[in-house]
This record gives C-alpha cells, sequence and structure tokens, in this order.
C-alpha cells in the first residue's frame, strides 16, 4: 500500500491534462502518484464521470486523494462522481487553480505530508502572485 496522497487531474482536454501531468511528475520528482481524468472515453475534449472514477481508484493508495478539475463541467462532474463514492473525507475535490494547484499538490505530497495538507497546499495556491 503506499502512502503518500494520491493527485487526479480532471481536464476537459486530454492534451492539457496529460501537459500539467508531465509538469508536475518532473516537479514532485516522481515521488507522488498521479493520474489524470481528461476528455471523454473516445478522446474528444469534454468530461467523463466513468474516467474520474477510474483515475481516482488508480491512485488510492489509502492515504488520501485530491481531485483537482480545471472548470465548469469537469467540476460538476467530479463533484457528481465523488458524491456516489462516499468517500468526502478520504476523496477530497479542491477549489484550486488547476496548474498552480497540480504543482503544490504534487510537491507537497512528495513530501509524504497527510491528505489535509496537500489539500490545504493546493488551495493555497490561490494566492501565487505573478507580479
Amino acid at each position: 500500500m503506499r502512502t503518500s496522497v494520491g493527485i487526479v487531474l480532471v481536464s476537459h482536454s486530454p492534451l492539457l491534462g496529460a501537459g500539467v501531468r508531465e509538469l508536475v511528475e518532473q516537479l514532485g520528482g516522481g515521488s507522488a502518484v498521479v493520474a489524470v481524468a481528461a476528455g471523454t472515453e473516445d478522446g474528444e475534449l469534454g468530461t467523463s464521470s466513468e474516467l474520474i472514477a477510474q483515475a481516482v481508484r488508480e491512485v488510492d493508495g489509502g492515504a488520501g486523494v485530491v481531485v483537482l478539475p480545471d472548470l465548469g463541467s469537469a467540476v460538476l462532474t467530479a463533484r457528481a462522481v465523488l458524491a456516489e463514492l462516499g468517500r468526502a473525507e478520504e476523496v477530497v475535490l479542491v477549489d484550486a487553480p488547476f496548474v498552480e494547484g497540480a504543482v503544490a499538490a504534487v510537491v507537497t505530497a512528495s513530501t509524504g505530508a497527510g491528505l489535509a495538507e496537500v489539500v490545504r497546499a493546493a488551495r493555497e495556491a490561490w494566492q501565487a502572485r505573478k507580479s
């Protein structure tokens, strides 16, 4: 059983999801487990409840799962999937900027931090100023 918090990136775009995963895996040194649920089952733009549920199962090693959606229907679909799972204390949808939140979550998870700390780091990404 893994002891690190798993991260799920939910995006409308398979390319965007893959790109963010590539970035965060390099920054996290490969220590955090990251899955992407992006696009539809046939690779088109959109969101898929099945892909989200599958990604949660893939990264769930027992330390909790952080789900980071990009926008709009990705948020709504992720919420519906998490409601069906009924594991609100172990699988958490985080309101954070997609890229910055993913970076913060993965870097924090790679240190062995617990679920609450990974969630907090992702949420704090809202405070990252660019000027």
